[in-house]
């Protein structure tokens, strides 16, 4: 196929939608994932086990569980229960419910790595355990795990192209539902990879500066 750079400007109008799209998906998905994870995470360290394994079970059924099939499952079974959701709103809690076991195990990493010290140190100045988790090892915590919540956020982008399986117009199915109706693949494609490539990497970029700021 010879590349034509008509049908590349009679896809832009429709690549921006995409673009727009996928955007939406990826931040309303990461603060699903970054606001769940955390409550997985302390959940997890919960002394009562009747919070702590039930946690447990259904963060590591959902991790271990292809986001494919629950997309399927959220999308197609959920409405013969009586939930019903557009595909764009399955396709952001599919997103941020699946990715929230991840981050989950970040914040855990990164409440673990805490000194003991600290924890001792709030507990003879008899901290409340509200405040000392507020204001002594969530901000610690936090501050360590932050570049590998970006490497999450990076991994959702390009796990988003899965939405198009439930009819959500994103990069690539705008540049697929472009391609049925004119046969010119080549073009839309071609865009949307570079797309990525543009919009990752320089995030890429960030995060390692992010890294090496935090690490001093």
């Amino acid at each position: 196929m010879n590349w034509n750079w008509s049908t590349l400007g009679d896809f832009m109008p429709r690549f921006w939608d995409g673009v727009l799209v996928t955007l939406e998906a990826l931040v309303l998905g990461s603060l699903i994932a970054f606001a769940l994870g955390l409550v997985w995470a302390l959940a997890q360290r919960s002394s009562l086990k009747a919070v702590r394994w039930p946690v447990l079970a259904v963060t590591e059924f959902i991790r271990n569980t292809p986001l494919l099939v629950q997309l399927f499952f959220f999308f197609y079974v959920l409405p013969e229960w009586g939930i019903t959701l557009s595909a764009l709103a399955t396709g952001v809690i599919g997103l941020g419910l699946h990715y929230s076991t991840y981050t989950a195990e970040v914040y855990r990493a990164g409440i673990d790595g805490v000194p003991v010290g600290q924890w001792e140190a709030a507990t003879a100045l008899s901290l409340p355990r509200s405040r000392t988790w507020t204001a002594v090892i969530l901000p610690q915590a936090l501050r360590r795990v932050v570049p590998a919540l970006g490497n999450y956020v990076i991994a959702m982008l390009k796990d988003s192209p899965m939405l198009m399986t439930i009819g959500v117009l994103e990069m690539l199915g705008e540049a697929r539902q472009f391609g049925s109706r004119t046969f010119h693949m080549n073009e839309p494609i071609v865009l949307v990879g570079v797309a990525f490539i543009v919009i990752a990497y320089p995030a890429s970029l960030l995060l390692r500066a992010l890294e090496r700021r935090l690490a001093r």
